[in-house]
């Protein structure tokens, strides 16, 4: 079965592939029609998000939830009430093997990197120092440092660049001695 136009006449052809003679149908008048779609999304506001009116141009923080077409948004709190997600907080840490001094690796990073302070002793367990505010690096022995940050995107990139300068630093360091 197909439709053809042929000089504006538009006709339905069927084939039944017997020995009958073929059907030829008019097709059917379909009046014009137009749709119109509103480009406005909304969003409602839910549990703890939604105890606060806001004011016309005010920002919200949560997320954006979609559930068919209506849309919801919630904050950090909420998610496990609406969903089987739930949210943690991750603390990485990596021992590398350095021998090299200590006050030289933070001479180092200072050199690659803007921020980098001295943490106190009473508040790190041995000379330690903090990178960017989001990267602490202890010095665990004489052959050991390790690393400690709490996983996002920015501290993971952090601390990917200061393993790799650390590993730089300990192949300038054997290839002078």
């Amino acid at each position: 079965m197909f439709m053809a136009d042929i000089a504006g006449v538009r006709v339905l052809y069927t084939g039944d592939y017997s020995r009958e003679e073929d059907c030829h149908l008019c097709a059917a008048e379909i009046p014009q029609f137009s749709l119109y779609f509103n480009s406005e999304k909304m969003a409602k506001t839910i549990r703890r998000l939604a105890e606060k009116t806001l004011e016309v141009g005010e920002s919200v923080s949560g997320f954006l939830v979609k559930k068919a077409v209506t849309c919801q948004i919630m904050a950090l709190d909420d998610l496990h009430v609406f969903s089987q997600l739930s949210t943690e907080n991750i603390s990485q840490r990596i021992t590398i093997a350095y021998n090299g001094a200590f006050g030289v690796l933070k001479h180092r990073l200072k050199q690659i990197f803007e921020s980098v302070e001295s943490l106190p002793d009473e508040e790190s367990e041995g000379p330690a120092f903090r990178v960017h505010e989001w990267l602490t690096v202890k010095y665990e022995s004489e052959k050991h440092i390790s690393l400690h940050w709490r996983s996002d995107p920015i501290s993971d990139m952090v601390s990917d660049s200061v393993i790799i300068s650390i590993l730089l630093i300990l192949i300038l360091i054997t290839s002078y001695c």
